[in-house]
């Protein structure tokens, strides 16, 4: 939809008749003369208007209430380097030939937009962070895929998506007295010890 719009948006409009083009300036200028934010909800796949410094202020209250950090450089470049020394002396993993795969030529920081909850009363937002230009993001696919090849975790206490999940209440015996409990947890990935989870995947791969 984004590429449609851009395609829509680069045309010429003296020379663009066609009805989407038409409706889609339109809604654009509306939204510019009322300061205006087109944004996802974050559940039931619902798209929703608010006023941008609406938007704005929930970004900054996500960002202040999480105790994040500004600098005064941008650590893209220098994380850029190590990323690189890192492939260089990486033979066993990444042959040489194929070193440029796993690099991103033109890395930039990563971007982040909220998704709002509508279902909350206070109706923050779920961060939602673009990781496609970052120094590290095709080598991070690339351990990902290595590391469910050499040490599969079994899916004992967890499931793997919504499919399985459902598969495996189908082969559950459902008693009337029985309660289906969710848990949510807060700020799960940056919890999880660093230390602790190379210790863990050594201990897997040694073994």
């Amino acid at each position: 939809m984004a590429e449609r719009i851009e395609k829509l948006q680069n045309q010429n409009p003296t020379h663009n008749t066609h009805p989407e083009a038409k409706i889609t300036q339109s809604i654009q200028r509306k939204l510019k003369e009322h300061g205006a934010t087109v944004t996802k909800a974050d559940k039931g796949n619902t798209i929703m208007i608010l006023p941008t410094h609406h938007y704005e202020t929930k970004l900054q209250d996500f960002i202040q209430n999480n105790d994040f950090h500004t600098k005064a450089t941008g650590p893209t470049r220098i994380f850029q380097t190590q990323i690189r020394s890192t492939i260089k002396q990486s033979p066993t993993l990444i042959a040489n030939d194929h070193r440029w795969k796993y690099i991103n030529m033109n890395p930039s920081a990563p971007s982040i937009k909220g998704l709002i909850k509508l279902h909350k009363p206070e109706q923050s937002i779920r961060p939602v962070v673009n990781w496609r230009n970052a120094p590290a993001y095709k080598l991070s696919k690339l351990f990902t895929e290595k590391v469910s090849q050499l040490a599969p975790l079994p899916h004992s206490f967890n499931v793997k998506n919504t499919q399985d999940l459902l598969k495996n209440l189908v082969d559950f015996p459902m008693l009337p007295q029985y309660n289906l409990a969710s848990l949510d947890i807060t700020n799960l990935y940056s919890n999880i010890p660093v230390k602790e989870t190379k210790k863990i995947f050594a201990n897997i791969l040694k073994n």
